[in-house]
């Protein structure tokens, strides 16, 4: 039942290939009011170089600190087995 009811809706896959863009009409006014469109949303601040630079420092610690907290709980687990096998 289920599989004739996703046949019935069975959408077929978009087929990537050339597009034709010459339908597409552009203008200078449509380009215009893209780009004062765009401009006025503010999605084109610059980013601050400083920001940036100080996460990717922030991301490069975490990664550090992470592999040693995992280097530290490899020792002490080597550690541990070690002290064990030797009470045995």
């Amino acid at each position: 039942m289920l599989y004739p009811l996703k046949n019935l809706f069975h959408r077929p896959a978009i087929r990537m290939g050339r597009v034709d863009n010459s339908m597409i009409q552009t203008t200078r006014l449509r380009n215009a009011q893209f780009v004062s469109f765009m401009s006025q949303g503010g999605s084109l601040t610059p980013m601050s170089t400083d920001r940036y630079d100080s996460k990717l420092r922030r991301r490069k610690l975490l990664k550090l600190a992470f592999a040693l907290s995992l280097a530290g709980g490899l020792a002490w687990v080597i550690l541990e087995s070690a002290h064990a096998i030797t009470m045995f």
